[in-house]
Parts: C-alpha cells; sequence; structure tokens
C-alpha cells in the first residue's frame, strides 16, 4: 500500500528544510527533496527489503564512523518507509534510557517513539506518538471507508474485527479495547476520562503497577524480560491488523553505549542481540536497521568478536560499496562523486526559490553554483576530518543565504567561514 508519495512541497515547508540545513541539522521529514547519491543502496532496499515487508521479519546493520550520513540516511529511509504504508520508530539505544541488555526497556522506547505516515509536510512533533496509532487502527478497523457513522459503531465494528485477529498477546488486545472504550463512555468526565486514557498508555510504557491494571482491567502481566519479545509480535500484528504494512524500527547506538556496560550487561545485551536475530522470521512485518561504529564489529573488548555465535551470525563490514542484501552495511565505503555534490547543492537552491520567491533574481542560475561546489570539494581534500558532505551543504546554504540578503561573498570566503562554524560544532 502505497501512501504518503511526496508531493511538491509548499513555501513553508521548503523554508523550515532550509532552516533545519542552516543549523547544521538534517531535517526530520523532505530529506529526499535535496538529497542525492547511494540511489542504488535505497532503491534496492526499498525493492528487497520493505516492498516484502509481510513476507518476513528481518534486520541489517549499518556500519560507519562519525559523520559518514548514518542520521541523514535514517531520515531518508523513513520517508521511503512512510511512503509504503509503514510505521516508523526511532531509538537511540543509550545505557541510561533504552539499554540493550534490557530489551523490555528498548521495547518501551520503540513504542515511545513509534510514529504513523503523515504529509511530510505537517511535520509536527506528536507528544505521544503510540496515541495515534491506537486511536488510527479504531478508525481504520472501525471505519474502514470513511463514512460517516456513529462512533459507537465504529468502536462495535472495530472492537469484532480485532476480535479475529490472531496471534496477539490477550492483555495487550484488553488493554487496546479500554483505550478504545473510552470513546463511547456515556456520561463520563472529559477529565477522568483522558487520565484514563494516559494510564492506558503507561501499560505499554511499563509503568504502574499490576494490581492496578488487574482490578480495573483484567491483565494478568505488565512487560517484562520474558514477555518483551512476545509483545513486540503482538504489536506488529496490531498494526498489521490496522491496515500498516509493518514497523521499521531504525536502532542508532549512542557512541560507545556497549563500552561502558559491565561484563554482564554487556553479556545479556549479546544475547538479546542474538536472539533478536534468531527469531526475526517469527515477526513478518517488521524490519530492523542497527547503526553503529566499526568498533561495535571488531573492538577485542566490547566488540561482537567476543561471542562467536553473535560474530558468526552477523559478521562485520566488508570492504566494498553496501548493497540491500549485506547483512551490514559498510558507510565508510559510501562514495561521492562531484556531479552528486553538485546536483545536491542545486536542489538546495530550488528549495531556496520556492521558499524565498521574492528573491528568485537575487539566487542566480543553479548552474552557478557548479564551479563553487567544484572549488570547494577539491579545496577540501578528501581527508579531512570534516566530511566533505556537510562543507557542501553547509557553504551552499550560507552562499545563498547571502544572495537572498543581497550580499555577495567570494566561493573561498565562504568556506572559510563555514569551516570555522563546523570546527566549532
Amino acid at each position: 500500500m502505497a501512501v504518503n508519495v511526496m508531493a511538491k512541497p509548499d513555501p513553508a515547508f521548503a523554508a523550515r528544510i532550509l532552516e533545519s540545513l542552516r543549523g547544521g541539522i538534517p531535517p526530520q521529514r523532505g530529506v529526499e527533496l535535496y538529497s542525492v547519491g547511494n540511489e542504488e543502496l535505497m532503491n534496492g532496499i526499498c525493492r528487497l527489503h520493505l516492498d516484502g515487508l509481510r513476507n518476513g521479519g528481518r534486520i541489517r546493520f549499518i556500519s560507519g564512523s562519525w559523520g559518514a550520513g548514518k542520521t541523514h540516511f535514517f531520515r531518508l529511509l523513513a520517508d521511503k518507509s512512510f511512503q509504503r504504508g509503514c510505521l516508523v520508530s526511532n531509538v537511540e539505544l543509550r545505557v541510561d534510557d533504552a539499554p540493550l541488555n534490557k530489551f523490555e526497556r528498548v521495547l518501551f522506547s520503540i513504542i515511545r517513539n513509534i510514529s504513523i505516515p503523515t504529509n511530510p509536510m505537517d511535520d509536527q512533533q506528536v507528544a505521544v506518538p503510540f496515541r495515534q496509532v491506537i486511536e488510527a487502527a479504531l478508525q481504520r478497523l472501525g471505519n474502514p471507508h470513511r463514512a460517516e457513522q456513529p462512533i459507537r459503531q465504529t468502536f462495535l465494528t472495530a472492537q469484532t474485527a480485532f476480535a479475529g485477529h490472531q496471534g496477539i498477546d490477550i492483555d495487550f488486545k484488553k488493554i487496546v479495547l479500554a483505550y478504545w472504550q473510552t470513546y463511547v463512555a456515556e456520561d463520563a468526565d472529559p477529565v477522568e476520562l483522558e487520565t484514563q486514557r494516559e494510564e492506558l498508555l503507561q501499560w505499554f510504557a511499563g509503568e504502574g503497577t499490576i494490581g492496578t491494571y488487574r482490578k480495573k482491567y483484567n491483565v494478568n502481566k505488565m512487560a517484562s524480560r520474558e514477555n518483551a519479545r512476545l509483545l513486540l509480535q503482538s504489536l506488529v500484528r496490531f498494526v498489521q491488523a490496522a491496515g500498516f504494512e509493518g514497523i521499521i524500527v531504525l536502532f542508532d547506538e549512542a557512541e560507545g553505549a556497549y563500552s561502558t556496560m559491565r561484563k554482564s550487561a554487556l553479556k545479556d545485551a549479546h544475547n538479546n542481540l542474538l536472539s533478536l536475530i534468531n527469531n526475526m522470521d517469527k515477526i513478518p512485518g517488521l524490519f530492523m536497521v542497527y547503526a553503529t561504529t566499526p568498533d561495535f564489529f571488531i573492538d577485542p573488548k566490547h566488540g561482537i568478536i567476543v561471542y562467536g555465535a553473535l560474530a558468526q551470525r552477523i559478521g562485520k563490514a566488508e570492504d566494498k560499496i553496501p548493497s540491500a542484501l549485506d547483512i551490514v552495511w559498510n558507510f565508510d565505503k559510501l562514495q561521492s562523486t562531484m556531479e552528486d555534490y553538485c546536483k545536491a547543492a542545486q536542489k538546495i537552491h530550488a528549495l531556496y526559490e520556492l521558499g524565498f520567491p521574492e528573491a528568485k533574481d537575487r539566487l542566480g542560475s543553479p548552474d552557478e553554483l557548479v564551479p563553487l561546489i567544484q572549488e570547494w570539494v577539491k579545496g577540501h581534500g578528501p581527508f579531512h576530518a570534516v566530511r566533505a558532505w556537510r562543507v557542501v551543504v553547509s557553504a551552499t546554504v550560507k552562499y545563498l543565504d547571502d544572495r537572498v540578503e543581497g550580499r555577495s561573498a567570494t566561493a573561498s570566503a565562504v568556506y572559510q567561514d563555514v569551516m570555522k562554524r563546523l570546527r566549532d560544532q
């Protein structure tokens, strides 16, 4: 089911993208509007993984040094996933929040950070994303044709349809149904209903006590180490029951997170990862991408090579340009050409024309950027600590900002200004 295809952006959306780039941060949505390069890898991922998501779960790993483009790639992959009707959850694996040695906390983070496909130009952040998922499921199951009907009819239809779906944990179902029932409660106080909804959502975050939930909602468990993977499977089947294709989970490992773990915690983390890999085929509709640094694979003290079974299942980054079917995608081997840099700059120019139409005459031709990009990239060199992509994007934005404001700076002056700022970040 293809949805949410990127339409022509409006001026406000173009301006928001440029504001993100101006601050050195990739925008949350709309990355494809200026992204260039690595199309072959992304096309392969879409064709071989996303388009066949319901056929089986799978996991892939990204190995990349700092600045290799992992964040940019994740945001591009998220947009591609939304276009195919998938939900996306971005999870940072950190020792103090979502450590892999405690998989139930990873599950809570997956749920807490999940997002549904929306218009990419409506990029406002939602306080409780999973609330949107449950409410969307009610409408999709209870009123699939979006007809005018009472909310009670929507609830009853959704309740019947949901009951027929197999493989979803019974307590998971009870909490979802209890949440839906709050919309048909008669003569209830709105404040009390909102409090009840928050309490029900807290069950998915592992908050509260089993005594409270057993008494109020007749459930028999909370999420725990023992049942976290079962509940993850239920989560995937729940969103598929609601008509979504599945869930894309994008794991970004905090720098050095695994190296700060005690030996026992590291062993638990490795065991959880191995168990997850071994059971992915049992969760069709789930696609996980785990981004980390090269040390994760080769460090003799904390890397996966200390656990033979895990290292055998994952392997390590090969010395080649990554392809979609590789288990590990080596981002340090991705190659960008001068043509890629120039195309990206020209795409940014198009965003300026849209975002600042009153300054179109001052922006000049997009072809005028080509010699500037060539000078910046050649002068920067391939072994600089700051990646060429950051320089190209930042310098293009700085140059076009100056043109919008009626100023004109030489390529050398723009480069020096940008490099000073990038070094200070």
